[in-house]
């Protein structure tokens, strides 16, 4: 009422208006994802208003993609995308955590509990929790078979197993590649996910999607009669006009014969052509053998002039490449790049075992292959239309970085389910230790946490209710078990080779907690923000 004596147009819900409001919100957002979940879960398709469509399962782009009005369910929403930006997955599990905690909240909360005694058991258990993963958590040998396994467990929940598993190897072989040696100081292992390029090409089926060790760039030489295929290649990487330009003041010609004009032009050509020149004269020093080719890659322009100079020479050309680009170059060939042509050498020259042309319609592709020591690659994502490779390219994406954690955390955890049944096992038992009201609320968390294993029952077309029984007397025999989607029993995931990354759980146990204790302790929803059409009128 108070707040209706300050302001008589504020909107007001009452504590259990409020309440309703936001458990109506969470448990929204959650069933509309909720079939999203796992390698046996189904798609959605995204029609935007222009008619664009957009076939995915991904969490994290369902919540971008999709125009979410409630306050509640975006405030989620924006929890669930801040748990891909920090660890790369876990967005859909994040959503379905937050709305299962109120959910079992709610049970309470009707029959008379204080939030603020759920609210403080949750706090409790998300301690537990977090000191239960640590002790969980499993230690191996990162080796390329294991990283493999890691990947196939990503991707196999966005994309169908047959892609998945050829993606799983490709993911691997990227992150590989991109792998510095560890920090002598602090054994951190330096990987640097931007310079693993994905290339975009509509062509053949998304099983042609390939590795490329090395840099796949989005145009191709500029003069016709250049070399198309350059085996052994010096590769030059420099950021120099090779054309001509205007000056940057007002000047002019001044002449009175027309011999006096040709002189003045040839003097300004001249200027550029001294710059060719270099580039014929490093080119005809290293290239002696006839065993090597030569390549430039030029950051800047090359003119017409230019380009039929080098063409001349046997040098192939390219003009304008990426910024990005340059430096993954410089990573996957070596060499130096340029800012001048002033004393070149052979040391600031790159290699590559293959450089060629590739022309798709009306598009050039030029690809460079086989360096000696590659830190960049390109992994060349193709399709038969844009959504597949959108949503190939966002699989990728989210397979990347759950390799790169391996490196990160030095752990995994067991999958398929088995942590979540393993933590409500636990908070069982620690509930024995709690006195109180306390109880119903550590009960409310470890109950939520079976709603990971319950989904993924269910999307695989099972009974919940048999399935989950079946594994927890399996935890009661001292197993620790997963459930196997395919036969809907028991199976160990070690074995089976399901692994999920420690930073995801780490972090939706915290989020999740969070969100939802917060959200328990509103007690009105209060809409009295100015207008502002009244306040534009007023000045």
């Amino acid at each position: 009422m108070s707040l209706r004596q300050l302001n008589k147009n504020s909107d007001i819900a009452q504590f259990g208006q409020a309440l309703y409001i936001n458990l109506s919100a969470a448990k929204g957002l959650q069933a509309v994802l909720r079939s999203n979940l796992g390698p046996k879960g189904t798609i959605k398709m995204l029609v935007s208003g222009s008619g664009d469509i957009k076939i995915t399962k991904d969490g994290k782009v369902l919540l971008d993609e999709m125009h979410i009005t409630n306050p509640t369910a975006g405030m989620i929403a924006s929890t669930a995308s801040t748990q891909d930006r920090i660890s790369g997955d876990g967005t859909t599990s994040t959503i379905l955590i937050i709305g299962e905690l109120l959910k079992q909240a709610e049970r309470y909360l009707l029959e008379g509990v204080h939030p603020r005694i759920i609210v403080e058991a949750f706090k409790l258990c998300r301690t537990k929790a977090v000191d239960f993963l640590d002790s969980f958590k499993i230690e191996k040998e990162i080796t390329k078979e294991f990283l493999i396994e890691v990947a196939q467990t990503s991707l196999r929940t966005k994309l169908k197993q047959e892609v998945a598993d050829l993606l799983s190897e490709i993911v691997v072989n990227a992150v590989l590649t991109v792998k510095r040696e560890p920090n002598k100081k602090t054994g951190v292992i330096p990987i640097d996910l931007h310079m693993i390029e994905m290339m975009l090409m509509q062509h053949k089926l998304d099983t042609e999607t390939k590795f490329i060790d090395g840099i796949v760039l989005d145009h191709g030489p500029r003069h016709p009669k250049m070399p198309k295929r350059v085996e052994n290649a010096y590769i030059l990487t420099c950021n120099v006009s090779l054309e001509y330009e205007k000056t940057e003041i007002n000047s002019k010609f001044f002449y009175s014969t027309g011999e006096e004009r040709e002189k003045q032009v040839k003097a300004e050509r001249s200027f550029v052509n001294a710059r060719v020149q270099k580039i014929i004269d490093l080119k005809n020093e290293v290239c002696k053998d006839g065993k090597h080719g030569f390549v430039v890659v030029n950051q800047k322009g090359i003119d017409p002039e230019s380009l039929e100079l080098l063409q001349k020479a046997g040098i192939m050309g390219m003009r304008r490449a990426k910024k990005r680009n340059m430096e993954r170059l410089t990573l996957a060939c070596g060499g130096i790049p340029l800012n001048s042509l002033e004393d070149m050498t052979i040391e600031v020259l790159g290699e590559a075992g293959l450089v060629y042309e590739h022309i798709l319609g009306e598009e050039k592709f030029c690809f460079i292959e086989k360096p000696k020591k590659p830190k960049a690659c390109t992994i060349l994502i193709k399709g038969p239309n844009k959504y597949t490779i959108t949503q190939l390219k966002d699989a990728v994406r989210d397979g990347l970085r759950a390799v790169k954690n391996v490196f990160d955390d030095k752990c995994v955890i067991p999958g398929a389910g088995c942590f979540e049944l393993a933590l409500h096992r636990h908070l069982l038992e620690f509930k024995k230790s709690v006195k109180g009201k306390m109880k119903l609320g550590v009960q409310a968390f470890a109950d939520a946490m079976l709603v990971i294993p319950k989904v993924l029952v269910e999307n695989a077309g099972f009974d919940h209710q048999d399935v989950l029984i079946n594994v927890l007397e399996e935890f009661e025999k001292g197993n620790k078990v997963g459930i196997n989607l395919e036969s809907g029993e028991a199976m160990d995931p070690q074995l089976m080779g399901v692994w999920d990354n420690y930073k995801v759980k780490r972090q939706q146990l915290n989020s999740c907690s969070i969100i939802a204790s917060q959200l328990l302790l509103v007690d009105e929803v209060i809409s009295a923000g100015k207008s502002e059409k009244k306040d534009k009128m007023k000045h």
